[in-house]
């Protein structure tokens, strides 16, 4: 019998169990795959993400690996190109762009440190219910050999499409359909040290360095732009990057060294994110378009909040309901002002007039950039740089009295 049986192993699955277990509970540790594996998926961290993860003393295994720590960062949005510079605190960079075969595998690896008993290779197959309870699983190793195990909580870190979310019927909410298709690959001789970004009328391309000396490319694209990619995948996405000279001319010198992966099922939703003896965490329970690259952060958020919300109905401190529907509370209100302006950058959406205004306004002022992606970032407080006084300095004759929190968040600092 297990305090927690949780399925799903990567960045939303291993740090609940790992956290969990340093917290003195039995744990179980599911997942169909075998690691070190990649995925494809998008794979920068900044806002709360790295912070999180020099909290929990895992920061240092990733620059270690050979990720670089990304400190400047240098968006193109309306033509207007703001570049933040030496964004960092105490050591701690905005970003980091591990790939996934590299941070998943770490994450696992401090999980078991922990004590957390981990199985790769095993499918999920059903859950095991009593009294409308869900009190554990029932899987299938790759031998074919049946196991069954039992835990107080079963907690579905699998994905997007999570069997879990599926079998207990978890309600979906704020749910819009997919908004953007992406593809990305991995190139060598492609030089740069910041996360780049371009928002282009219909387009996005994103670009940043990753381990093993590679830089990441990721182009993004309303859907009705998939039949011409995959009529002509390696030409289409050729032509968006092209569409930048200052991307284009450094990919077309450098030597795309994996083959393209894509995602074309990107769906907008939150899920309603526990039940009688269960829970969802990551893109199982809250899942976005990519274009803000708020899944993992995310994920690590709201791994901090479930397992807080665990350890108080365990410790009998508060009921275990309570305790969960705080932690969806929690969830919500740390997410969804990002929702929101992450859909409307995925539909690729104009910025309001005060936005561009202010973008206008600062460039060429280094300290107030600095500043701007500072305070998006949360490095600093947000009111120290998104107050009327400061717009007033930075904007001038008849500047908004006040930017909306939706609307300071499209300043994309991600």
């Amino acid at each position: 019998m297990y305090d927690a049986i949780v399925i799903g192993a990567r960045c939303g699955g291993a740090p609940t169990a790992m956290l969990l277990a340093r917290k003195g509970y039995k744990v179980l540790l599911l997942d169909s795959a075998r690691f070190p594996s990649d995925i494809p998926n998008g794979h920068f961290i900044h806002r709360q993400g790295p912070r999180l993860l020099q909290q929990w003393g895992l920061l240092d295994r990733i620059v270690a690996s050979g990720c670089p720590a990304t400190t400047t960062l240098s968006m193109q949005i309306d033509g207007i190109t703001l570049v933040g510079r030496d964004l960092a605190v105490d050591g701690v960079a905005y970003g980091y762009g591990p790939r996934r075969r590299v941070l998943d595998a770490l994450l696992v690896e401090a999980a078991v440190e922990a004590g957390v008993e981990f199985r790769p290779g095993v499918t999920v197959d059903g859950y095991l219910v009593e009294n409308d309870a869900i009190v554990g699983i029932r899987g299938r190793q790759r031998d074919g050999a049946h196991i069954t195990e039992h835990a107080r909580i079963t907690i579905g870190a699998d994905g997007r499409n999570s069997s879990l979310a599926r079998f207990v019927k978890a309600q979906s909410y704020e749910a819009t359909p997919t908004a953007a298709i992406w593809s990305f690959s991995y190139w060598s001789g492609v030089a740069t040290d910041a996360l780049e970004g371009y928002i282009l009328a219909r387009d996005a391309i994103f670009v940043f360095p990753t381990n093993d000396g590679l830089t990441a490319i990721f182009v993004g694209s309303p859907p009705d732009e998939l039949a011409p990619i995959r009529a002509d995948a390696d030409g289409h996405r050729m032509r968006i990057l092209d569409s930048v000279p200052a991307v284009g001319e450094r990919v077309r010198a450098g030597k795309r060294e994996e083959r393209w992966y894509g995602a074309a099922d990107l769906p907008n939703f939150y899920r309603k994110p526990y039940g009688q003896g269960w829970a969802l965490v990551g893109d199982a329970g809250l899942h976005k378009d990519p274009i803000l690259a708020l899944g993992i952060c995310d994920a690590l958020r709201d791994v901090d909040l479930l397992t807080h919300a665990l350890d108080e109905g365990f410790s009998g401190r508060q009921p275990m309901g309570q305790a969960l529907q705080e932690y969806e509370q929690r969830r919500n209100e740390a997410s969804r002002e990002d929702f929101a302006e992450n859909l409307r950058f995925a539909r690729f959406e104009p910025l309001p007039p005060e936005l561009i205004a202010l973008r206008a306004a600062i460039r060429g002022n280094q300290h107030a950039i600095n500043e701007m992606y500072r305070a998006r970032e949360g490095m600093i407080a947000r009111e120290a740089f998104f107050n009327p006084e400061n717009l007033q300095k930075l904007i001038g004759a008849a500047p908004p009295t006040r930017v909306p929190a939706t609307e300071q968040r499209a300043l994309f600092g991600s």
